[in-house]
């Protein structure tokens, strides 16, 4: 669908058309409310990937979405955390395998474009959504409705406005919803690979002084077979230092820091450094506006929570509208937006202060330190219900999951059927 000048009209608007703002829409768009999207996709190659876990499959299976993505992922069976810190006392390696837990994996890995360009083809032709490629200049919340102006002067007016424009969010500025953020001496640099031996589905965490150095698994194509994708924690100078390096020195530093694993290294596309921030807001909700992904939280990518964190709220507010919807209630009323304000602020608080404080024993060389998460790590690794609840955290989470991201019931057996009737 198209958007028509001058003006439009409908239940919702989503600000941003990343992977988090596109997959609200889609969601939202399944409650029967109508839908703009507004923003521009990015679907250059970055070197950037998404683990998407167990949950967040549920949530893209529910919305029928995921049959776009087949054959584009790699599964993650496994994920081993290595200290290469060089403390006094290492912490020993932590194996988790998804079969502990009942499940062949915690997830699968995608490029983070590839993700992005197949939310972007579906929401383009998804019923009850319209998605706008632009940019919003300014808005207004009105008592009733909000309005949006674009930059090329097309008016949106809709009931609710969903914030996914990120970091920088002009609709959460608009509604001078405070923010508290920090900074971290440390640089990602994320890059695609190609190696010389297999993955084996295993996702492997280096923790080093300057942070966890990643390799997740990634889809083999026909000229390379073995890939991963990489996400290494550094200080900003060596960033820099690894900024003018030619690819081959690149691969073979990241070779040495990840003890030969997987053999030789060959830099598989563009890549890119970004620098580590983290980032809460006050409030996760303002008039007829709901904040959700960058727009309300931001951490550094570690364990693979950012995205999943954000299709949490993508699918919580999604079930907030769908019910106000039911009971004829108003969807941008401040009840509505309290039930999903409620239903996630737990979640993003475990997130956000559980991922500081694993970065900051990372950085901190104190003996305590080193030895409280060594002892922590040593518990992990030799008491399986503590192990299988941690694994269970980190793929499905504490508490209820919204209903598009609950497991559906088994089917029932005819013995269980009969069972039934008998009583």
């Amino acid at each position: 669908m198209t958007l028509d000048p001058p003006k439009t009209k409908a239940d919702i608007l989503v600000a941003g058309a990343g992977a988090a703002g596109l997959s609200a829409a889609l969601a939202l768009a399944q409650t029967g409310s109508t839908v703009v999207c507004v923003g521009e996709t990015d679907t250059r190659p970055n070197g950037r990937t998404v683990a998407l876990f167990e949950a967040s499959l549920r949530f893209y299976k529910t919305l029928k979405i995921w049959p776009r993505f087949r054959g584009l992922t790699a599964p993650l069976a496994k994920i081993e955390m290595i200290d290469a810190t060089g403390a006094r006392f290492p912490a020993p390696t932590l194996s988790f395998a998804a079969s502990e837990i009942g499940l062949p994996a915690f997830g699968e890995n995608i490029e983070n474009n590839i993700l992005v360009e197949g939310l972007a083809g579906i929401a383009s032709g998804a019923p009850n959504l319209t998605f706008c490629k632009g940019m919003i200049s300014d808005i207004r919340f009105g008592a009733d409705a909000v309005s949006a102006t674009l930059r090329d002067g097309r008016e949106i007016e809709a009931k609710l406005a969903v914030a996914a424009d990120g970091r920088d969010s002009l609709l959460r500025a608009k509604s001078h919803i405070a923010t508290r953020g920090w900074s971290y001496p440390q640089t990602a640099y994320t890059a695609l690979l190609a190696h010389e031996k297999p993955h084996k589905n295993i996702s492997t965490e280096f923790h080093t002084r300057t942070g966890p150095c990643t390799l997740v698994p990634l889809r083999p194509t026909a000229e390379k077979p073995n890939r991963s994708s990489l996400v290494w924690l550094m200080s900003p100078a060596e960033a820099e230092r690894r900024r003018q390096l030619r690819p081959s020195e690149l691969a073979q530093e990241i070779e040495d820091e990840t003890n030969s694993l997987l053999g030789r290294f060959e830099i598989d596309g563009p890549g890119g450094f970004f620098p580590m921030m983290g980032m809460s807001t006050t409030r996760l909700i303002g008039h007829r506006l709901a904040l959700i992904a960058e727009a309300a939280h931001i951490f550094p990518p570690l364990a693979a929570q950012g995205l999943n964190l954000s299709l949490r709220d993508s699918a919580a507010l999604a079930q907030a509208v769908e019910d106000a919807r039911v009971l004829g209630e108003d969807i941008g009323a401040t009840e509505t937006l309290k039930t999903y304000e409620a239903s996630r602020r737990g979640d993003i608080f475990i997130r956000t202060n559980g991922v500081d404080i694993l970065n900051r024993s990372l950085l901190l060389d104190v003996l305590p330190v080193d030895l409280l998460r060594g002892a922590g790590t040593l518990a992990f690794a030799t008491i399986g219900p503590l192990r299988r609840a941690l694994m269970r955290e980190g793929v499905l989470t504490h508490g209820t999951l919204p209903r598009l991201m609950q497991a559906p019931p088994r089917p029932r057996t005819p013995r269980r059927r009969a069972d039934a009737a008998r009583g």
